[in-house]
């Protein structure tokens, strides 16, 4: 196989991974929209609450997109008070790290099997059917993720790629790259996923994956605003804190990313799941530090965006 073969590959590999987890997060929006709508506009009025919210959302639909999408369109709308909704945006945040512990596991054969059983299903009518599409599609998402594990195998020995992603070691590069793949493919599942099987095939260090996972929560408030471009001035504001959120991260990151990557090093698992583990403590770690702020911070924004 040459070079172009397995470009091509890895190119219609990581396209496939793309649009089952596009599909399956729009199945299962389509099938809980409503829900998810009653319990956000009904639930939100206690911070905790809110972010449980926001968690669960992500986490079920894998998109955190969708859900800040959603939210900003109830502030909008009057349905959240813009206070109220900025907890469930940190929420969403920590749903997103169910698809790093997705990515870790070596479920293909899971996978093969939940596509198998998706399908059968997809026959009957009634509620056997209808979890038929769900059901497939999160078996296509674990099977495009070995695929594009076995896609990567040939060119592990390539020097120029390892040079050029090693460029991603200094935190700043690392970030920018997470944060432009991440505006490209407006899901951060994506990125973070891709930065798992990198390191699991050893063409990324820690630090690298690391730093692009930060970058990927800055480059998916790209979707928020979008999401209220064509909206009131309250909707923009949520999309500015989702966006601020995110930034104070980075922030806290960036100063202390060596010692953050060493105290993960100090996890004695294996790479990938020492990328899930960083995800998961970053977004918990900025939630317990901005929780207590949110009403100033969004106080402050609606001073300064009039």
């Amino acid at each position: 196989m040459d070079n172009l073969e397995i470009l091509i590959s890895i190119v219609a590999a990581i396209g496939l991974f793309t649009h089952s987890l596009e599909s399956f997060s729009k199945n299962l929006r389509g099938r809980a929209n409503e829900k998810i709508k009653n319990v956000l506009g009904r639930f939100t009025d206690s911070k905790i609450r809110a972010i449980f919210i926001g968690f669960t959302a992500t986490a079920v639909i894998q998109s955190s997109s969708a859900v800040v999408a959603i939210v900003i369109s109830f502030v909008d709308s009057g349905i959240i008070l813009f206070h109220n909704a900025l907890p469930v945006l940190l929420g969403s945040n920590l749903g997103t790290t169910l698809t790093a512990w997705l990515v870790s596991f070596k479920v293909d054969t899971i996978g093969i099997v939940l596509l198998a059983l998706g399908f059968v299903l997809g026959y009957f009518k009634g509620k056997m059917g209808m979890i038929g599409k769900p059901i497939f599609y999160l078996g296509l998402i674990l099977f495009s993720l070995e695929l594009i594990s076995e896609q990567l195998g040939p060119i592990k020995e390539s020097e120029e790629l390892i040079h050029y992603l090693s460029f991603a070691s200094n935190p700043i590069i690392g970030v920018l790259l997470g944060a432009v793949i991440t505006a490209i493919c407006q899901s951060s599942s994506v990125t973070i996923g891709l930065s798992i099987i990198l390191c699991g095939q050893g063409f990324l260090e820690l630090d690298s994956a690391i730093a692009i996972m930060v970058g990927s929560n800055i480059g998916t408030t790209s979707t928020a605003f979008i999401a209220a471009m064509n909206l009131s001035l309250v909707a923009k504001r949520t999309a500015l804190a989702n966006l601020v959120f995110n930034g104070i991260g980075l922030l806290i990151f960036l100063p202390f990313s060596k010692l953050f990557v060493s105290l993960i090093q100090m996890i004695n698992v294996g790479i990938t799941f020492q990328v899930a583990y960083a995800h998961l403590i970053f977004n918990l770690i900025i939630t317990i530090v901005i929780l207590p702020f949110t009403k100033p911070i969004g106080n402050l924004i609606e001073k300064k965006v009039n």
